[in-house]
């Protein structure tokens, strides 16, 4: 059962590499690449931790036919 105060996915602004690949149903090892990239338009560092942005991250996915 879910925790009745935590956010649910679709409302968060940042998403981790796990919630991102459920969200999505793309690998974590995928993500994790795509994170990696120069310019990447949907990754937020905080310290050495990766965040992904979610809007940036829909959009992007959207945006693209093959991945």
């Amino acid at each position: 059962m879910q925790d009745p105060e935590s956010v649910p996915i679709h409302l968060k602004l940042t998403l981790s590499i796990k919630e991102a690949s459920e969200y999505s149903n793309i690998g974590i090892n995928k993500i994790d690449a795509m994170l990696k990239q120069p310019n990447c338009p949907f990754v937020l560092y905080v310290g050495s931790k990766k965040l992904v942005k979610r809007k940036e991250f829909e959009a992007y996915i959207s945006s693209k036919l093959i991945i």
